[in-house]
């Protein structure tokens, strides 16, 4: 198996478009890593540079310690599975798995051993003689796995495989790909705009916007310790609240103005802030951490205001609360037996010692 190191990776298109921009990534034999951003962020040129698909502008990318910027793509010892499966039509299920290795002009007995071997990990024995217009989305995504699983690559690379199935089984579907790493024990790296995809599949994750990286880390650490609004608004659903407010002190007290209300600043948290006081800054805090019932642990830091419920919109397991309070707007996630009821206003407690503080002028975590 191989690490991947990116070092400086940069490509630029014909109209001086900078779609990766200088980015540093090392990325550890067998790790599965998931590079997640919005469109255009530059996740998926990075995948086809790394595969040899998408030619580099700068820097260098090494594969099992070789360096591969002119390395042919079938010299690379990578295997990619796309968005749209790329199956040829007119050959069947074994077919398509072996033509890989046909072309490379391995033994029949080795070949048929490891498409059969790779049909068995995958649980689609059965489909080997059927043509892809037979088979399900679903089915045709194994097929695509499967084909890259017969090369025995070093590392695979996955290009928003799941985002052309139904939303029952992107679910399965993930859960499949997770145990398929821990079987073959390879390096993975995932590309996908889901950051539902990224926090349950990812050993790590690699947040990405414009071009550059926000952030790496455990997909718990970056939710719970996100470095800037950006990565704090696009990781969790539903996302972040965010609010314009004024650090102020009052009798040995921080306070989070936000105009119509205030909130208690924890006192561990007082040293930290104590450059930003009088200063303007946003506020943070995630939908889970704002409760519409008195919370059995009155010793931790909650503070609490009046808000009107605008939308209650109940999931089964939990409700989502939609609230108002002056200019601010803030989403709760309750419990699903709540007595919150539209047009309503009712207490709403914030658990302090979770809430963020971002600078207002650089959007970096304070």
């Amino acid at each position: 198996m191989a690490d991947v190191i990116l070092e400086k990776l940069t490509k630029r298109f014909d109209d001086n478009v900078v779609a990766v921009k200088a980015i540093d990534l090392e990325i550890k034999d067998k790790e599965f890593i998931v590079l997640v951003g919005p469109s255009g962020c530059g996740k998926s040129t990075t995948l086809r540079m790394v595969a040899g698909l998408e030619e580099i502008s700068e820097g260098n990318i090494y594969i099992g310690g070789r360096l591969v910027n002119d390395v042919a793509p079938k010299d690379r010892n990578i295997a990619m599975v796309f968005q749209n499966y790329a199956l040829y039509p007119h050959m069947n299920v074994y077919k398509n798995m072996a033509f890989g290795l046909k072309l490379r002009k391995f033994p029949k007995s080795e070949i048929d051993e490891r498409v059969r071997r790779a049909a068995k990990i995958l649980g689609i024995e059965e489909l080997l003689n059927r043509k892809p217009k037979q088979l399900s989305g679903g089915q045709r995504q194994r097929v695509a796995v499967g084909r890259a699983i017969v090369r025995d690559p070093e590392v695979f690379l996955f290009d928003e495989p799941l985002s052309n199935l139904d939303a029952k089984l992107r679910v399965n579907m993930r859960s499949e790909l997770v145990k398929l790493h821990q079987r073959l024990e390879t390096t993975m790296i995932y590309v996908t705009h889901d950051q539902v995809e990224a926090m349950t599949m990812g050993d790590r994750i690699v947040v990405m916007k414009d071009g550059l990286i926000q952030q790496v880390g455990a997909p718990l650490e970056v939710y719970d310790h996100p470095t800037n609004v950006f990565v704090a608004g696009f990781i969790g659903s539903p996302p972040m609240n965010f609010s314009p407010g004024l650090l102020v002190s009052e009798k040995d007290n921080f306070f989070i103005d936000l105009k119509s209300f205030r909130l208690r600043i924890p006192a561990e948290r007082k040293k930290r802030y104590e450059k930003y006081l009088g200063k303007e800054v946003i506020f943070g805090m995630r939908p889970e951490d704002i409760v519409d019932s008195k919370p059995e642990d009155t010793r931790g830091d909650w503070d609490k205001t009046v808000a009107m419920v605008d939308v209650v919109e109940p999931l089964g397991s939990e409700v989502i609360l939609e609230l108002s309070k002056g200019d601010h707007s803030f989403i709760a996630r309750v419990e699903p037996h709540t007595g919150s009821k539209v047009h309503q206003e009712v207490n709403i407690y914030f658990n302090m010692s979770k809430m963020h503080l971002f600078d207002s002028d650089t959007e970096k975590v304070i």
